[in-house]
């Protein structure tokens, strides 16, 4: 593993379904990344990218985007991080 969550949050309510922010280091990268997560149903993720604080570099960040599209354990761990801080309200 590669990566390190230092940092998970969701919340759900009937209209607006979950929304969670999972923030996160990737092994290489100077920055740290923060992903939105959103689902209606906790089911299928919508996800947006963004630095956790300040801007970095648009390699690293499209590095990053590219392994959330192509590295299913990665996404689901971020997915599970944020589903387990909710649990533990």
């Amino acid at each position: 593993m590669d990566w390190t969550i230092t940092g998970a949050e969701m919340t759900h309510s009937k209209e607006d379904g979950y929304s969670g922010k999972v923030r996160f280091t990737l092994e290489g990268h100077r920055s740290a990344y923060e992903v939105t997560l959103l689902s209606k149903k906790g089911t299928d993720w919508d996800y947006s990218l963004s630095f956790a604080k300040e801007s970095g570099s648009e390699q690293e960040i499209e590095t990053a985007e590219r392994r959330l599209e192509e590295d299913d354990e990665l996404f689901d761990a971020l997915v599970e991080a944020a589903v387990h801080a909710s649990q533990t309200k």
